[in-house]
């Protein structure tokens, strides 16, 4: 047989609601306590793995600087593009880039040119709701394009933490 559990409030007074916002602000000043401490552990590990991994970065930087100096001194030597090695490859690639223009206008116009040649693929459009501006409209016109306007009381809380602090 199964029961049903009539969930009853723990707080009976407004002293009592007031007594457990405090607990809330300690909880809350404890837990960025916790936070701070545990962000200046992560700063200082990244400053330490920084100075620690820097003169290997720069080695392997070197390094590559000076292979692309040679493969491009001996690119004849390469099997079509391509080198291999016993401990890795080196060689070339063709590598292409389209490069656009900055110019608000002169993208506008790339972007008429390509929908006049019926190029729709290369365009890339994004549509979506701005809901914050649907919500100035009045119910009635949010009802007749088919949506919801939903409207609730929504709890919330604030615990005092800066009063708390200051006793």
């Amino acid at each position: 047989m199964r029961t049903k559990i009539k969930e009853t409030p723990n707080f009976k007074t407004w002293e009592d609601i007031d007594n457990a916002l405090k607990e809330i602000a300690e909880a809350e000043i404890d837990l960025l306590d916790i936070e701070g401490e545990m962000n200046k552990q992560i700063a200082g590990a990244k400053v330490t793995a920084a100075q620690e991994a820097k003169p290997l970065q720069d080695h392997i930087s070197a390094l590559g600087k000076d292979i692309k100096a040679f493969v491009e001194e001996h690119r004849e030597e390469l099997d079509g593009k391509t080198k291999t090695l016993n401990f890795g490859k080196t060689g070339f690639r063709l590598s292409t880039k389209i490069l656009l223009p900055k110019a608000k206008e002169k993208l506008e116009s790339l972007i008429n040119t390509l929908k006049s040649r019926k190029m729709h693929d290369c365009i890339v459009t994004t549509e979506t709701i701005n809901k914050d501006v649907l919500k100035k409209y009045s119910e009635d016109e949010i009802v007749k394009v088919g949506l919801v306007l939903k409207k609730e009381d929504v709890f919330w809380y604030e615990a005092d933490r800066e009063k708390l602090q200051k006793q």
